[in-house]
Parts: C-alpha cells; sequence; structure tokens
C-alpha cells in the first residue's frame, strides 16, 4: 500500500515563496503520476498541479501558470510542488495523491481524480 506524507507548509507572506514535498513510503511509486490539490477554507477541493511517472508531462491550474512548479524525484519517492509569487488565495490545506495518468494536454488536469491521498500540509498566504 502506497502512503503520502505532505510537508513543508506554513505561513509566508504575498510574493514569497515555499517548496512543498510528498513523501511517498510502500512499493509502486513509479507506477503512478502524481497531483497536487488545494482546499481552500470553506471551498471545494481543486487540482491544482500534476506530473507523469517519467517527471516530463506536467498539467497546471491557470491559477497557478507561471508561478508554480512541479517536478519528482523517482530515487527519493518525492513531488515537491515549488510555489512563487504567492497570493492571499493561495491560502489553503494542500494535498498530494496518486492517479494513473497524468494528461498534459488542455483540460486533463480534470481527469486526475486521486487514488491514494496524504493528509495535507496548510499553506497561509498573509501580511
Amino acid at each position: 500500500q502506497l502512503q503520502l506524507v505532505e510537508s513543508g507548509g506554513g505561513l509566508v507572506q504575498p510574493g514569497g515563496s515555499l517548496r512543498l514535498s510528498c513523501s511517498a513510503s510502500g512499493s509502486s511509486f513509479t507506477d503512478y503520476a502524481i497531483g497536487w490539490f488545494r482546499q481552500a477554507p470553506g471551498k471545494g477541493r481543486e487540482a491544482v498541479m500534476c506530473i507523469n511517472v517519467d517527471g516530463d508531462l506536467t498539467n497546471y491550474a491557470d491559477s497557478v501558470a507561471g508561478r508554480f512548479a512541479i517536478s519528482r524525484d523517482n530515487a527519493k519517492k518525492i513531488v515537491y510542488l515549488q510555489m512563487n509569487t504567492l497570493k492571499p488565495e493561495d491560502t489553503g490545506i494542500y494535498f498530494c495523491a496518486t492517479d494513473w495518468v497524468c494528461n498534459p494536454r488542455q483540460g486533463g488536469l480534470a481527469q486526475f481524480l486521486g487514488v491514494h491521498w496524504g493528509q495535507g500540509t496548510s499553506v497561509t498566504v498573509s501580511a
């Protein structure tokens, strides 16, 4: 059974940066694409970015274009979410999840639904 643990959240000022990590334990990490989701207070969960097994295909939400980047280190079983130029609307609980495919085509992020989930890490962007 694959288990995911997120870390790296915290409080940051607008315009600042954070790097979140999603560490996996158990087998089959390289069988899965990995995605990051977030849930703002009082709102539903939304997909932010995903990355395929090989790490060479990604997809992202329009709201994070040009600010966030995703990468993975299969040897270490870690996926990173680098978040730059953070805005107050980026505040929320960030979760990583697995799925079989990260579709890089437009609209493909909506197909990433999540199979295994981590417990989340909190990000607050505030002055």
